[in-house]
């Protein structure tokens, strides 16, 4: 079903937990399956995302996936992170099941939630000052 590449994400995934202080968090859901991806991000004040961590309850194609969406997203700025795309994350992971690929369109919505959450925090603090 899965390619050897995909176990192996889903086995022994990176990234995985929590971002203490995190400035970025969001957390998208896919309602026809349950699939649910939380992403973290700590992004340095010139705009670099330091870390990314996540925490998927799902499949292990959306486990691989959000796995995969951190570690691009690690070392980019804000605005190269937000152009990673599903195709992206797939061309990584290889084929999936055709009823599996929502997996990797999930991680990328993900990625460009937290990013917009990171943009909106960013953008109350700077008003409060």
């Amino acid at each position: 079903m899965y390619n050897l590449k995909v176990l192996e994400i889903f086995k022994n995934p990176k990234n995985v937990g929590t971002v203490k202080g995190a400035n970025g968090v969001a957390k998208v859901e896919n309602n026809a399956c349950g699939d649910i991806m939380k992403i973290y991000i700590k992004v340095s004040e010139e705009g670099i995302i330091e870390d990314a961590k996540f925490k998927t309850y799902g499949c292990p194609a959306a486990i691989a996936s959000t796995s995969v969406a951190t570690e691009l997203i690690k070392g980019k700025t804000v605005e190269e992170a937000n152009l990673i795309s599903s195709e992206q994350i797939l061309q990584i992971l290889g084929e999936l099941p055709e009823e599996k690929n929502y997996c990797p369109i999930l991680a990328e919505e993900t990625i460009k939630a937290v990013i917009e959450d990171y943009y909106k925090k960013k953008e109350k603090e700077e008003k409060s000052i």
